[in-house]
């Protein structure tokens, strides 16, 4: 009695005996599928606790995520608005200044990966955006993380009354960290920054 989840015949399932999770048939016509970027097919991290390929391709769907981040930023603005000598424009200036830094640092400037991938170095040279949601674009996560920098700026212009100096300084912010985040700047290198 064998195992009742591995097809006995190539036919079953629509995929081929040693290329289990590489090629699919569909119809007629039969696809290649690279394994790279299916979760969970194709083969196991046996050793590792986590079970994706690259972890950093969903670290932004996982569960609270998105709550969090929102608290960490409500809590920048706190301790920003505790400290007695900045005005409320300034505030909020250095609130969105502050996020989108920390933002164009941790998503379009580090490189690589924390953990040990089987991905034979893919993961090197890709930025964390490049690598999230498997490089699919307008995903989920890439929505909330190209929303979130617009709706702060929105509120630092409002509550800064559209001041000059304040609004070119947020609009400057906001430029930094939106255009990285299009789908024609993928894997573009700027003048050769941040090549390797």
């Amino acid at each position: 009695m064998g195992n009742p989840f591995i097809p006995k015949t190539s036919g079953d399932f629509g995929f081929s005996g040693d290329n289990w999770g590489t090629s699919s048939i569909r119809g007629n016509e039969e696809t290649e599928l690279d394994p790279c970027l299916i979760p969970h097919c194709g083969r196991m991290n046996v050793g590792v606790a986590h079970s994706e390929v690259n972890p950093n391709t969903r670290v932004m769907n996982s569960r609270g995520i998105w709550l969090a981040y929102i608290i960490l930023v409500g809590l920048l603005h706190v301790v920003l608005l505790s400290i007695p000598f900045f005005s409320i424009p300034v505030v909020w200036t250095l609130t969105n200044v502050i996020h989108n830094l920390a933002m164009y640092i941790f998503l379009h400037t580090v490189k690589g990966t924390p953990f040990e991938t089987p991905d034979q170095g893919k993961a090197r040279l890709l930025t964390h955006w490049e690598q999230m949601d498997y490089g699919l674009q307008f995903t989920s996560s890439r929505k909330f993380l190209s929303i979130s920098p617009i709706v702060l700026y929105l509120l630092a212009s409002f509550y800064t009354k559209y001041d000059a100096a304040h609004f070119l300084i947020n609009t400057a912010s906001l430029l930094s960290v939106l255009l990285p985040k299009l789908p024609q700047f993928h894997g573009v290198r700027l003048f050769g920054i941040n090549k390797y």
